[in-house]
């Protein structure tokens, strides 16, 4: 398609009752070409939801989990502020127009992937701040050119400021993604100090998102906006619509037979494990290796380097198995995995939806299956509270159990 001709009529796609079409949003054409490069021509009813009050400015509180296209909401909204607005007065380096907060790298690499992917055509630079790799390296990187929009984790991001590394006095545009796993991972204290810099909440856009809303983030997200709008999308849409949930019950002894029975079956394409704690995923990494299985392990005392190679040697198919912990595993946006594993149900139903919603996602199926042992079951009603229905409960197929 030639640049320079581009129309908003060149990205139309047919009406169907009950979606919202890209094109109706009237994005400017660099995003729509960009949208349309990524094969996206209906919203996500996440999108569907934000998108008509965020593109108009408004503050943006959303109630969504991963898999739900929440990311490419808040994307879309930033980058076309960007756009729209371009800046008449002198600019400095290191001095970023939007800035985007997540709790894990994982999440922070993928979302800054994701605005690559949107900005392709618009010319906006993209920068990463994260823990565990080289300060001066992603301080050289903002130094080559003005950046527009930083995607950071908290820690790393209150160094840049705290040193004077950063100036986020001039941000347009906030977007707290995921706050209610920064609560859980300690990291509010630090993104009240963040917030301290930037400009008041009546003088920026403020998008925030969150699985679930107790009483702390409501109230965080409340000071934290001006005027919000207020979207929500269940969790069980997001559960049921796209992933076949199984529970498995058995005996904890019968675990890792019935495991590498399941990976090993032809039906199983690309696995994430989940575990509990990191030495149940180290334990489990290593028998699953001396089953003969290729395996990578994503737990938060790995090096990021070591993690950054697993997850792109899992993307590219050279592993076909990943086996992760929560805080880890809930940053992992990664198309086309078949299935997910529950090794031990979550204690916290929350982080039974986030895992499950690693499958299933862009549209695809997914299936789920969980190893519940006696007791673990007692996890299984607070998790079918959750969802809103019950969960089939049945004995492993006799194949994985020989």
């Amino acid at each position: 398609m030639n640049n320079k001709n581009w129309q908003l009529s060149d990205f139309q796609v047919q009406k169907i009752e009950g979606k919202t079409r890209f094109h109706d949003l009237k994005l400017p054409e660099p995003i729509m070409h960009a949208v349309n490069d990524l094969g996206f021509e209906y919203c996500s009813p996440i999108q569907a939801l934000a998108l008509p009050h965020s593109l108009c400015g408004k503050d943006t509180i959303g109630k969504a989990q991963t898999g739900t296209g929440k990311s490419a909401a808040f994307l879309i909204t930033v980058i076309d502020d960007l756009i729209s607005n371009p800046v008449e007065h002198e600019r400095y380096l290191r001095e970023p127009r939007a800035l985007i907060i997540a709790p894990t790298r994982e999440l922070v690499n993928q979302i800054a992937n994701d605005a690559k992917d949107l900005a392709k055509y618009s010319k906006l630079s993209i920068s990463t701040l994260i823990g565990g790799e080289n300060y001066d390296k992603q301080k050289q990187t903002m130094d080559k050119e003005y950046v527009d929009i930083v995607v950071a984790t908290p820690g790393r991001l209150l160094d840049f400021i705290s040193r004077d590394d950063l100036y986020v006095d001039m941000v347009e545009s906030l977007v707290l993604d995921e706050a209610d796993r920064m609560l859980d991972m300690g990291f509010i204290p630090q993104v009240k100090r963040i917030i301290a810099h930037v400009p008041k909440s009546e003088s920026r856009q403020t998008q925030l998102f969150s699985a679930t809303f107790s009483e702390d983030i409501l109230n965080l997200a409340k000071r934290w906006t001006h005027d919000p709008i207020f979207v929500e999308v269940e969790p069980e849409k997001v559960a049921s619509d796209s992933v076949d949930q199984r529970v498995y019950l058995l005996a904890n002894e019968e675990k890792l037979k019935v495991l590498l029975n399941i990976l090993k079956d032809e039906a199983t394409e690309s696995t994430i494990i989940f575990t509990n704690r990191r030495d149940q995923s180290q334990k489990l990494y290593e028998a699953i290796r001396e089953a003969g299985l290729k395996a990578g392990i994503l737990t938060g005392e790995i090096a990021q380097h070591k993690r950054s190679r697993t997850l792109e040697s899992f993307r590219e198919g050279k592993l076909n198995i990943l086996v992760a912990t929560d805080v880890v595993g809930r940053g992992i946006h990664i198309e086309n995995v078949s299935h997910v594993i529950n090794y031990n149900l979550p204690e916290d139903p929350e982080d039974y939806v986030h895992r499950i919603g690693r499958t299933g996602r862009a549209e695809a199926k997914g299936t789920s299956i969980s190893l519940a042992c006696e007791d673990e079951s007692f996890e299984l009603p607070a998790i079918e509270k959750l969802l809103g229905y019950s969960l089939k409960c049945e004995m492993p197929p006799e194949r994985f159990m020989a």
